[in-house]
């Protein structure tokens, strides 16, 4: 039985020959592969050359790392189809998180398919069903609680009512409430007369108003001029700060904006802020019988599919509005 054991067993040593091997494996094994940290590296690299912003560059690192982590992987090509469905198995999250987590990796991976490290993009065919998440338009009664609860006798606030108030009514957006002008408004025609300069669709626009945003408006003027004149600033901004500068400095740094959600927040409206605003105009508009293409063109939409989006129907209120032409 020994002497059958012993045929098993090689007796030559093959120090040397195990040595070649793991050079062998150390140079070679590895030779055309793209460590998923590398290629991180460089997708990133290309993203701030091509100004990117900071967030979605984090985002990349953060997703990516987790994803690399999660699955224990290295190499570009140790990635699949079921290594991400792994990996999405595992999250405690809500699907719409995952959804955007989904997405943040799908950019990455087609960005290293742009830099040729993939022959196909296998991962198109990945989906998660989430959803559809309803945004609700601000509503006259959201509006109302709003304003008296305001003090117009103070210059910050009477700034942040007109600003709700014209969000409101003629639909713009918060970033072309940031750089409007008084040039732009028309106090004798109760008009917005908007260049495509501070426009996203950077197309011009007549936007008409009522009578108390007339008022709101005039008053809110004449006391920029005189902040203005204190402080000695030089612009025609019809928002402006307590120091007479621009109320934004950025996208995403807005005076309006904070003050909203910090109003949303002490006053249980959850409805306030710029984008319900707008949807909230649209909506009311519909409801008191404008058409869709007006209200399209008032909100500076090229499709109408985007529109009516905006205009969430209760599926109530559609068979109601059906009976009418029955």
């Amino acid at each position: 039985m020994t002497k059958k054991k012993d045929i098993f067993t090689v007796k030559e040593d093959l120090t040397e020959l195990a040595n070649l091997i793991h050079k062998l494996s150390s140079s070679n094994s590895f030779k055309g592969r793209t460590k998923i940290e590398k290629a991180l590296i460089t997708v990133l690299r290309q993203m701030e050359v091509a100004g990117s912003r900071k967030r979605t560059m984090s985002d990349y690192r953060l997703h990516v790392t987790d994803f690399m982590d999660s699955e224990s992987l290295t190499f570009l090509d140790e990635i699949t189809t079921e290594s991400i469905y792994l990996w999405l198995e595992k999250m405690d999250v809500r699907s719409q998180t995952r959804l955007i987590r989904l997405k943040c990796l799908k950019a990455f991976l087609s960005r290293c398919f742009d830099n040729g490290w993939f022959e196909t993009k296998f991962w198109k065919s990945i989906n998660i069903k989430v959803d559809k998440q309803v945004k609700e338009g601000a509503t006259e009664q959201d509006i109302k609680i709003l304003l008296s609860v305001l003090d117009l006798k103070d210059f910050v606030q009477l700034r942040d009512a007109t600003a709700v108030l014209l969000m409101y009514k003629t639909g713009i957006r918060v970033s072309t409430l940031a750089n409007l002008e008084e040039k732009h408004i028309d106090l004798s025609d109760k008009l917005l007369r908007l260049n495509g300069d501070i426009l996203k669709s950077r197309e011009s626009l007549l936007l008409p108003f009522d009578d108390v945003l007339t008022r709101m408006l005039d008053v809110l003027m004449k006391q920029n001029k005189a902040i203005r004149c204190q402080y000695q600033k030089d612009n025609n901004f019809v928002f402006i700060t307590k120091q007479g500068g621009p109320i934004a400095t950025g996208p995403s740094n807005n005076n309006i904006q904070k003050r909203l959600n910090k109003y949303a927040r002490e006053y249980g409206l959850k409805n306030i802020n710029p984008h319900a605003l707008r949807r909230g105009f649209a909506k009311s508009l519909l409801d008191k019988g404008a058409r869709l293409t007006d209200i399209s063109k008032a909100l500076g939409h090229s499709d109408l599919s985007v529109t009516t989006q905006y205009l969430y129907l209760d599926k109530n209120e559609v068979v109601e509005n059906l009976r009418e032409f029955l």
